[in-house]
């Protein structure tokens, strides 16, 4: 359970970040579903190939990155008819997760310096993930990143301070996949185990945002000021 400490008044930005909307804060949890089967349906129509296979038939969840669906072309040569809906859910995720970043401080009582730093690297990975699509791909991972992993320490280290120990453990288990992605694709070390380690990331950071969100919504509720029955409406 989160700690229990005394609200106090704080006159810099992120103390005086207003609550969303009742509704609001379903968006995130949406968006993450929609890019879910968005992604799902942009590897069925995926025309094929991989770096193993150029000539397979599809996609291979064994074989193929995530980011082999967002390409002009597939692999094997062919347009690549995955695209549009590979595109459009990495821009549902990215648009869905700032929300939910930017929100997030509203589950902390405290405002620290960690949380602006949280707040800051985490809206500009997410921003920066929107050019992903793009030719410039490498590039893009290494910049979002850098700033990815500073959110998830930074993030990671505020739930376990207000005691979201298992949402903690979870941020840092994410760091830790990440850092195994990273490391394969920089070095190439077991490179053909890369693909299938890409997706356990994504499943482990989607069930992490999928909790931030509930604990968020669940804090929020929690601070709606009660009507007292007894006064005049």
């Amino acid at each position: 359970m989160p700690y229990n400490e005394r609200s106090h008044s704080n006159y810099y930005f992120l103390g005086q970040l207003k609550s969303p909307g009742q509704y609001t804060m379903l968006i995130p949890f949406l968006g993450m579903t929609c890019f879910v089967i968005l992604y799902l349906i942009a590897a069925l129509v995926y025309p094929g190939g991989s770096a193993v296979n150029p000539q397979q038939v599809g996609f291979s969840f064994w074989n193929n990155y995530l980011c082999d669906l967002l390409d002009e072309f597939a692999i094997n040569g062919s347009l690549n008819s995955a695209r549009l809906y590979a595109r459009l859910a990495l821009g549902v995720l990215c648009t869905s997760l700032m929300l939910l970043w930017f929100y997030l401080p509203k589950l902390f009582v405290r405002k620290t310096l960690n949380q602006y730093i949280m707040w800051f690297s985490g809206l500009l990975a997410f921003l920066v993930v929107f050019f992903m699509a793009g030719n410039s791909h490498d590039l893009i991972v290494r910049i979002a990143g850098v700033f990815g992993v500073v959110a998830f320490i930074s993030c990671s280290r505020e739930l376990l301070r207000a005691g979201y120990y298992r949402l903690g453990l979870l941020g840092l288990f994410c760091l830790l996949i990440f850092a195994v992605n990273y490391y394969i694709y920089e070095t190439g070390i077991n490179i053909i185990l890369l693909p299938l380690i890409q997706k356990i990331t994504f499943v482990s950071c989607l069930i992490w945002f999928f909790g931030l969100n509930y604990c968020l919504m669940k804090r929020l509720k929690e601070t709606v000021p009660r009507k007292n029955p007894d006064s005049i409406t």
